[in-house]
C-alpha cells in the first residue's frame, strides 16, 4: 500500500483530534505525539464534561433512595449498565461494574471455589494482572498452574491444548490482544476448541486491549468471563467491567460483601441479591459509570468497525516503516497486529530511546510492560512500545520515524 493510500484511509479521523483537549499541549516546545495509548487513552471533551455534569446535576447515592436525586442517579447508573450490554451485545444482568481489569480478574479468582488438584491454564504472553492472581490461588489452594508456550512467531501454541487440557482443568484464561506485541488472538475459535476438549472448563478472556480497537460481540465469542478497563477506551480511570455469563454466575461465591449486595440481613442469616448487585458491594463509582456511558456513545457514533480499520492501518504503516530500519529489532509482525508495536534499537536500552523521543514531544512506553515472562522468552529486559488510538495520524508516525532515526544516530 502506498503512503497516499494510508493517508487517505487513516487520516480521515483528523477532525476528531479537536475533541481531545490534551492533544493541544506542548511537550518541551514540541506538539504532543502520544503513542502510549495501550497504557491509557486520552479522554474526549464529552467524557470530561460528563464528570462535571454528574457532580453538578446528578450527584447522589444510587439504589434504595426515595428522593428525586437518588432516583435519577439510579436510573442513570442502570442506564450505563444497559449501554455496556448493548455495546458488548449481551444482557445487562451479566454486566458487573469494577474498578478495572485487575479488579475483575481478582474478583473471579477469589470468588471461584478451588480444590487441590484443580488446573488453571494461561499463555506465556499474559499481562501480570492475569498471572499474579492465579499464582496466589496456586499457592493457597494447591492448584496446578499450566503455561501454554509461545512459538517462534510469538503466538500461543494453540495446537498443544489437547495435550495440556485434562478433566481437572477448571479454568483457561488468555489475553484477547497482547498489550506488548499487539497480536489479536482468535478468541471465538480458541474458546470453542477448549470446550470441545472439556465442556466444563470456564474461560476468562482479558479484553483490556481489544475493547478500544474493535467491536466485541460476547454473544458470538461466548466466554464465561470478560474483563476490561474504561481508561484504555477513552473513559475515566478507576472504572471497568466484568462480564459474567448468566449460566456461570452460579459458579461464583462473591468474596467481597457489604451494603448494596443484600435483600435482607439478620444475625442468623443474610439473603443476597441476584445478578450484578451481588458482586458490587459499597457505593459504586457512579460518575465513572456515567462518564463511561458517554465514552461508549462517542465510540458508537464513530463506529467500532471504522475505528478498527483506522487503528489497523496506522499499525501496519508503523510496522512497514520500522522494518525499513536495519538498526531496529521488531517484535510485532504479522497481519494480526493492531494497536501496539514493540521494538528495540539494537545494542541500546529501551529507556534511553524513550527519553530521547520524549525530547521531541513523542510519548512511548518503555520497559517490560507488565509482561516479564514474555521478556524472558525474548531474552531482553524490555522494549520500546508505540501504541495507537483513533486520534493518531500517519503524519505523526512519519514524524516519529524521523525522530527515531535521529535518536539512533545520537546513540551510535
Amino acid at each position: 500500500m502506498l503512503k497516499t493510500d494510508y493517508m487517505h484511509s487513516a487520516d480521515l479521523f483528523i477532525p476528531l483530534r479537536a475533541d481531545f483537549p490534551i492533544l493541544s499541549n506542548k511537550i518541551i516546545h514540541h506538539d504532543l505525539v502520544y503513542f502510549d495509548n495501550a497504557a491509557t487513552t486520552h479522554k474526549p471533551k464529552c467524557v470530561i464534561d460528563a464528570i462535571q455534569e454528574y457532580y453538578t446535576k446528578h450527584n447522589s447515592n444510587v439504589h434504595r433512595g426515595v428522593h428525586t436525586l437518588s432516583a435519577n442517579a439510579t436510573v442513570l447508573h442502570e442506564n450505563s449498565r444497559q449501554a455496556f450490554a448493548r455495546f458488548l451485545n449481551t444482557h445487562s444482568d451479566e454486566i458487573i461494574f469494577t474498578s478495572g481489569t485487575t479488579h475483575g480478574i481478582n474478583l473471579v479468582a477469589r470468588s471461584l471455589g478451588w480444590k487441590k488438584g484443580d488446573e488453571i491454564i494461561l499463555t506465556e504472553q499474559e499481562h501480570h494482572s492475569n498471572i499474579l492472581p492465579w499464582q496466589k490461588i496456586r499457592d493457597e489452594f494447591g492448584v496446578n498452574l499450566k503455561i501454554l508456550p509461545l512459538n517462534e512467531n510469538l503466538r500461543p501454541q494453540w495446537e498443544l491444548l489437547p495435550e495440556i487440557i485434562t478433566e481437572n482443568t477448571r479454568l483457561f484464561t488468555f489475553v484477547h490482544t497482547s498489550n506488548t506485541l499487539g497480536n489479536i488472538n482468535p478468541a471465538k475459535e480458541i474458546i470453542r476448541k477448549v470446550r470441545s476438549l472439556n465442556p466444563h472448563i470456564l474461560v476468562l478472556l482479558d479484553g483490556a486491549q481489544s475493547v478500544p480497537h474493535f467491536k466485541i460481540d460476547l454473544n458470538d465469542i461466548e466466554p464465561d468471563f470478560f474483563v476490561f478497563s474504561m481508561h484504555k477506551a477513552y473513559g475515566p480511570t478507576g472504572f471497568g467491567v466484568l462480564y459474567i455469563q448468566k449460566k456461570s454466575q452460579s459458579e461464583l461465591n462473591a468474596v467481597f460483601t457489604g451494603g448494596g449486595t443484600i435483600k435482607e440481613v439478620t444475625w442468623e442469616k443474610t439473603e443476597y441479591e441476584n445478578g450484578p448487585l451481588y458482586f458490587e458491594p459499597g457505593t459504586p463509582h457512579m460518575e465513572g459509570a456515567f462518564a463511561s456511558m458517554k465514552a461508549l456513545e462517542y465510540l458508537e457514533n464513530i463506529g467500532m468497525n471504522r475505528i478498527f480499520e483506522h487503528d489497523k492501518r496506522l499499525t501496519s504503516y508503523a510496522i512497514e516503516k520500522i522494518k525499513e530500519m536495519e538498526e531496529v529489532e521488531l517484535y510485532s509482525e504479522g497481519e494480526d497486529i493492531c494497536g501496539a508495536v514493540s521494538f528495540n534499537v539494537k545494542g541500546q536500552h529501551p529507556y534511553d530511546v524513550g527519553v530521547l523521543l520524549n525530547n521531541y514531544g513523542i510519548a512511548v512506553r518503555t520497559g517490560h510492560h507488565c509482561t516479564q515472562p514474555l521478556m524472558k522468552k525474548l531474552g531482553i529486559p524490555g522494549t520500546v512500545r508505540a501504541s495507537f488510538a483513533l486520534y493518531n495520524t500517519i503524519s505523526e508516525i512519519d514524524y516519529f520515524i524521523d525522530k527515531l532515526k535521529k535518536c539512533i544516530r545520537m546513540l551510535n
